[in-house]
């Protein structure tokens, strides 16, 4: 045990003997480990899902015109790296997904600060924003289809209708869970409006609101590839039905596997932009030094 001076000249044992580490150091240096672990587990888990996959049809248990085999179908997908056709369809779907989504972050996030900062407008609009937020984003499509026809506008009204309410609603919560306390004593310190707005609700709101641009980033992806499937817009979408329509199944299940895999590489990618925009939150630090 090391020894500490004390105040009064004397020594003291210090709290953890040389060469060892603190608590929490210890725990932030196993951490890589644990997320490591986590890591492979998840590889594990796909890599059983292939070969069940890769088995069922094989097994006769699936027809394999219906299932082909994940082995014919990671093959395509590889093979269709290579096409000019592909990355075109993959840019069409992500620029509407990237749009639409920036677009409904940016009006849910005025709206929301603007209404949920007034007790008066939060009552007015209570009874519309729950009247219009059930409304299935799928059910605008003949509206959509109207209005632009198969263009890519008709994708982004879906994307941004149904990503809207994903960030809004987060961020009303988020403004209505801010301390009443801590607002009056930033007013008692002569804060003005902005300021208070910076300091004291910003704070509060932006775990929410990280929340709901997570759960949109997902939402607005499903809404771009379903409307594409469905009306005809440019995009992975549309690449999936004329492959089903043409019968090249093994073509369908590739692009069907490309969006999964834009998919996962969307929230992982929303995740850490959450992690960094949070790091100072008392729910990332508690993840770090757990």
């Amino acid at each position: 045990m090391t020894q500490l001076a004390t105040g009064d000249g004397s020594s003291s044992p210090s709290l953890h003997p040389v060469g060892s580490l603190p608590p929490d150091r210890g725990r932030l240096r196993k951490q890589p480990k644990r997320q490591y672990g986590r890591g492979s587990r998840g590889i594990a888990g796909i890599i059983g899902l292939l070969v069940v996959w890769e088995f069922v049809p094989r097994a006769g248990i699936v027809d394999p015109r219906f299932l082909p085999p994940a082995s014919e179908v990671i093959a395509t997908l590889i093979a269709d790296f290579g096409l000019a056709t592909f990355w075109l369809a993959v840019g069409d779907t992500m620029l509407a997904w990237a749009v639409g989504l920036l677009t409904a972050a940016a009006l849910a996030v005025v709206l929301g600060f603007s209404i949920g900062s007034s007790m008066f407008l939060r009552k007015l609009t209570h009874f519309t924003v729950e009247f219009l937020r059930p409304i299935p984003s799928v059910a605008l499509i003949p509206l959509a289809v109207l209005l632009f026809g198969v263009r890519v506008e008709s994708t982004l009204l879906l994307v941004v209708y149904a990503s809207f309410w994903q960030v809004f609603i987060q961020v009303l919560y988020g403004v209505a869970d801010v301390d009443n306390v801590a607002m009056q004593t930033a007013k008692s310190y002569g804060l003005g409006t902005m300021a208070r707005i910076r300091h004291v609700v910003f704070p509060t709101t932006l775990p929410y609101l990280m929340t709901g641009a997570r759960l949109a980033a997902s939402v607005a992806l499903i809404l771009a590839i379903t409307a594409e499937l469905v009306i005809g817009a440019p995009g992975l979408g549309r690449e999936i039905a004329l492959a089903q329509s043409g019968g090249s199944i093994s073509g369908m299940y590739s692009l069907v596997l490309a969006t999964g895999l834009i998919g996962v590489a969307i929230n992982l990618a929303m995740r850490f932009i959450e992690r960094k925009a949070l790091s100072w939150h008392s729910s990332i630090r508690s993840e770090v030094i757990a």
